[in-house]
């Protein structure tokens, strides 16, 4: 299938939604909520501006003193990981409307325009966080970090390449591999560095930058149960799509990225932050690959993997309000930042 973006105004696009398709569909643009065929995408859209939060809203005063008494290993793992999401976020902002051009299910393309404002809130978090808790001239350097660290610089080329690769060369292949990268940045890539926030709090430190970081996460979820959805329905729609060579190429990706995980986890932790070892980061992000592969329907990679060596984490996270699968799970709660508090654990 040729892969043409869409048509801005298509005056001979099908208003039948019995006839659209997730990528490839004859779309007119319009945006017609009574009348979607993709019923959970819509869902999952109320779901999302439900979640809307303001980053200003939860006060860090606590946390600039906190900064100042946090060890140096503590204070390094925080400017790295600081510095590894302002970028991943700029890159989802930047990126998203890239693959929404190729998307031809309205309801999809407005649920994708609600993720692209959620990651330029988290952009605007982090800064807020940096304004908040260190030095301008501490703040320019973590900005800065991506160029002078080479493990952060090869995080960071990964997806980008492949990002950069699908707009050189836009084909129904590198879209699908574009799907499968964003689900990994969103399932996987942030994990290591959400934990360590965790393991802070678990400590009683850092504890508004904790729920900066538990609402970033709440929308995240939702984000990676977009594309999960999206990768199940081009693939239910071009089953020629995925021959057993290709589907092996995305289960590659996704080692590929978990030992890039795994290597940035132990390297910015280094056995130094209480409550996470090299090896609970190793089974941690292993364990949740195979969680995301099996909600794919993908064979998963590490069948030896069965426990979640990490449980206290998911205290964190089902308080967000979103289980982690969009569409097995019930929504539990909505609350806008106001009303989750961290003394509430």
């Amino acid at each position: 299938m040729e892969l043409q973006p869409k048509k801005l105004f298509n005056e001979d696009g099908d208003r039948d939604w019995g006839k659209r398709k997730m990528i490839g569909g004859n779309t007119t643009n319009l945006i017609e909520l009574n009348n979607v065929k993709y019923d959970w995408a819509t869902k999952m859209y109320r779901t999302m501006m439900n979640n809307f939060w303001i980053p200003e809203e939860i006060p860090l005063a606590q946390d600039a003193k906190d900064y100042k008494n946090l060890s140096l290993s503590e204070r390094n793992s925080y400017d790295k990981i600081i510095s590894f999401l302002i970028f991943l976020d700029s890159l989802q902002t930047a990126n998203l409307p890239n693959i929404n051009e190729y998307i031809t299910a309205p309801e999809v393309n407005l649920t994708l325009t609600v993720q692209t404002f959620q990651e330029a809130v988290h952009s605007q978090s982090y800064s807020y966080i940096l304004d908040s808790v260190c030095s301008a001239e501490v703040r320019d350097q973590i900005y800065n970090l991506w160029r002078e660290d080479k493990n952060l610089l090869k995080r960071n080329r990964f997806i980008t390449d492949l990002y950069e690769n699908f707009i050189a060369n836009p084909s129904s292949q590198n879209l699908v591999k574009t799907i499968m990268a964003n689900y990994i940045l969103e399932g996987i890539y942030f994990y290591s560095g959400f934990s360590f926030f965790y393991a802070l709090g678990r400590q009683g430190k850092m504890l508004g930058t904790v729920s900066e970081i538990k609402y970033i996460q709440r929308d995240e979820l939702t984000h990676l149960a977009l594309f999960q959805g999206i990768f199940r329905e081009v693939r239910k729609e071009n089953p020629e799509l995925f021959t057993s060579v290709f589907v092996e190429e995305l289960r590659q990706m996704m080692k590929t990225a978990v030992e890039h995980e795994i290597e940035w986890g132990q390297y910015i932790t280094n056995n130094q932050i209480a409550g996470l070892t090299n090896e609970i980061i190793d089974q941690y992000i292993k364990f949740l690959s195979n969680e995301r592969l099996r909600k794919l329907g993908l064979e998963i990679l590490y069948p030896e993997v069965v426990e979640h060596p990490m449980r206290w984490v998911e205290s964190f996270s089902n308080m967000n309000g979103m289980k982690t699968d969009f569409f097995e799970q019930k929504v539990t709660n909505y609350s806008k930042s106001s009303n989750l508090n961290w003394g509430d654990l």
